[in-house]
């Protein structure tokens, strides 16, 4: 569960932290690092790959900036995925609505 989200942080289960992260059911990947910085390509989803979701949700920074390329959404519908793009504050509360679902929130903390 995220317990709050602000420009540049976020709180999951009482931990903070202060760069971008991918949130799954049972831990969080801190330090999340893309190829391009304000894109998400194929290379940056491994582990959401690996997690077999039902839902990814990308949350694209305060301001929106972060553009998931069609591949990545592409890709993800294959293997059954609903995918969700929006700024990060309203991502985080749709992850949180879908609690009980394999959800997996990958967010751009700042921009």
């Amino acid at each position: 569960m995220i317990e709050h989200y602000a420009f540049g942080k976020i709180v999951v289960d009482g931990k903070t932290y202060t760069s971008d992260v991918i949130v799954f059911k049972d831990r969080v990947k801190d330090n999340w690092w893309r190829k391009e910085g304000h894109r998400v390509c194929l290379e940056d989803i491994e582990d959401i790959l690996d997690a077999k979701p039902e839902v990814v949700i990308f949350g694209t920074g305060a301001y929106g900036r972060v553009v998931v390329e069609k591949e990545v959404i592409e890709k993800l519908k294959q293997i059954g995925a609903e995918v969700i793009v929006e700024e990060t504050a309203k991502a985080v509360e749709k992850f949180n609505k879908l609690q009980g679902k394999n959800v997996v929130l990958a967010a751009h903390l700042t921009c």
